[in-house]
């Protein structure tokens, strides 16, 4: 088992959230989106009464629950108004990244925010940037940016550091003036480097975590660059016999929102032989 793996602190704070919402309150209660992105924990979720809605426009009462990827900050005002109870469930490192990007707005910079364009992530950075900073997925993609003044870079939580620096070597290139806010969180700075530590020394890494997971995905990258017989499941029943043909030991890793839960099945279907 990797050293560093499973739920960050943002997740079950968002979790903590969503169970204290369902035992303080009778009304309905839903997620702006699903509250992480872990299929399973979702659907339990769903048992326990809370359901995720695309848009605020589908709640007419009751509660509704920010999740951890943050939103743009005039949604939260406009449940508000409606009357519905707001529970900001937005990861705190997301937060602080939100804030660095609209202070880089405010003080007149040029913004680039690293990361994936459709992520829900991005999409609230994008507004807390006033819907003004361009967004990058990775250093080729600044081939079509002019030379700039000032330019402040925040990035996406669970980005690598390694996609970070290549960004940044390449605004060198544009710009007189840079500030570069490190804004990836330290749960996932810590998972891609054990993950990828474990990967190149076993004979197998199993990868556990949602498909729709933007950090899982990156440790699923991460581990296949080091060990080329890694496999990304959700859980336990996707498994396949033949991976585990001449396999001699099993590295496991998982994304920050994976539950404890799913990773014991995992380990639970290995040692049963």
């Amino acid at each position: 088992m990797a050293k560093h793996a499973g739920y960050c602190y943002g997740v079950q704070r968002a979790l903590k959230m969503a169970r204290e919402a369902t035992e303080r309150s009778s009304k309905p209660i839903h997620t702006l989106g699903p509250i992480i992105h872990n299929p399973q924990v979702v659907e339990a979720l769903e048992q326990q009464g809370v359901n995720a809605v695309g848009s605020v426009d589908e709640v007419t009462a009751g509660t509704i629950i920010i999740r951890t990827h943050g939103v743009d900050p005039k949604i939260m005002d406009i449940a508000t108004d409606k009357g519905l109870e707001v529970v900001d469930a937005t990861c705190p490192f997301v937060a602080k990244a939100q804030d660095k990007a609209a202070k880089l707005i405010a003080d007149g910079h040029d913004v680039i925010i690293v990361g994936e364009r459709n992520h829900p992530e991005v999409a609230g950075l994008l507004a807390c940037a006033a819907n003004r900073a361009v967004v990058v997925e990775n250093a080729q993609e600044l081939a079509g940016l002019g030379d700039m003044e000032t330019v402040g870079v925040v990035v996406q939580t669970t980005q690598s550091i390694e996609n970070l620096r290549s960004v940044v070597d390449g605004l060198l290139n544009k710009t007189k003036e840079l500030i570069v806010y490190n804004t990836i969180c330290s749960a996932t700075s810590q998972r891609q480097s054990a993950a990828a530590e474990l990967a190149g020394s076993v004979d197998m890494m199993l990868v556990v975590g949602g498909k729709n997971s933007a950090n899982t995905t990156r440790l699923n990258i991460i581990c296949k660059e080091k060990n080329r017989r890694t496999h990304h499941i959700e859980t336990a029943d996707e498994i396949e016999v033949v991976w585990l043909e001449g396999v001699g030991n099993v590295g496991i890793t998982a994304g920050a929102s994976t539950p404890d839960w799913i990773l014991k099945e995992v380990i639970d279907y290995l040692e049963s032989g």
